[in-house]
């Protein structure tokens, strides 16, 4: 098993939307995607169809539309994106539980190659079935925080200082009953 571009693209588009969602970006364009991971924005944007269609990710149209995970990320194991995309797991045909192909050898269940491959597969499917989308996001979004990295797609944060206090008034000169009565109709003019 390889992982091709395109499996690696999804992948890397997948954990930013789980980022997005984790800091709170309901939506993101391929163009952010894209600039994110350095990736071509047209072949990106045939990932992101493929996605759609088998249900991960939803797209929003418009000048403010974009993509999201249509699913929670810990619903979106890590196996199932790289079988969509690239198929079969398994290195070779006769040991593939999706694609199963029989092979040419004389005697298959006897076949020393076989059983190496079919622990390979194995060991393959174990790993990326066993993690969900949410499992690398949380992995990735601790070691940026550790190494001091502000994550994707947040927020800048801004620093607000206090406005400086308006200057204080002069106290008021306190008045007389008959005064006060005066100043009140009068304001300021009447001192």
């Amino acid at each position: 098993m390889k992982l091709s571009k395109r499996g690696e693209y999804a992948l890397r588009s997948l954990i930013n939307l789980g980022i997005a969602a984790k800091v709170g970006r309901s939506l993101l364009r391929v163009s952010e995607l894209a600039k994110a991971e350095d990736l071509p924005i047209k072949f990106l944007e045939q990932v992101m169809q493929q996605l759609r269609e088998a249900g991960y990710v939803e797209a929003e149209r418009g000048k403010h539309g974009g993509y999201r995970l249509a699913k929670p990320a810990g619903d979106i194991r890590i196996g199932q994106i790289v079988r969509l995309i690239d198929g079969p797991l398994a290195p070779i045909g006769c040991v593939s539980q999706t694609a199963y192909v029989p092979c040419n050898c004389p005697n298959e269940a006897h076949c020393g190659l076989r059983m190496l491959m079919l622990d390979v597969r194995n060991a393959i499917a174990n790993i990326l079935d066993r993690y969900s989308l949410a499992d690398v996001v949380d992995v990735t979004t601790r070691k940026m925080a550790r190494a001091g990295q502000p994550l994707p797609f947040s927020e800048p944060v801004v620093v607000r200082r206090p406005a400086p206090a308006a200057p204080a008034r002069p106290a008021k000169p306190r008045l007389s009953p008959a005064e006060g009565v005066v100043h009140e109709l009068l304001g300021d003019y009447a001192i």
